[in-house]
């Protein structure tokens, strides 16, 4: 699961939203990136920096764009079943009060989705834990 979280090269494949992405650098233990968003006409770049902490730890931090903040924190456990236990946790906030209020309108429906988009990768790349 780590792998494919920090994989961010691949999210354009799979993420709703995410139109393209650049990697400006990238090491075992950090990547920096720029990447375009878009919703319904409206399209947005960000750049942020993604710390990787194998095999347990994924956090990224926000360079620039149009929030205010951004940040967001992957913790994986590893479960006696076998399967790896995934916390997510994100905080952000918009500059522009249209999206932020947008995005407070839609916030949990976008989330699942993105967490569904998580998932459905997860099942194509390692298979459904049985």
């Amino acid at each position: 699961m780590f792998a494919m979280v920090s994989d961010i090269a691949h999210y354009p494949d799979f993420l709703p939203w995410v139109i393209a992405l650049r990697i400006r650098s990238e090491s075992e233990e950090e990547a920096v990136a720029d990447m375009i968003v878009g919703f319904k006409g409206l399209r947005e770049s960000f750049s942020c920096r993604v710390h990787k902490q194998r095999p347990s730890d994924v956090s990224v931090s926000y360079i620039d764009g149009p929030m205010r903040h951004l940040s967001n924190e992957w913790h994986f456990e590893p479960t006696e079943e076998g399967c790896c236990r995934v916390d997510f946790m994100v905080d952000f906030s918009f500059r522009s009060r249209v999206f932020e209020t947008l995005a407070g309108q839609m916030f949990d429906k976008a989330l699942r989705k993105m967490i569904a988009a998580f998932e459905a990768r997860a099942d194509e790349l390692y298979g459904v834990a049985a």
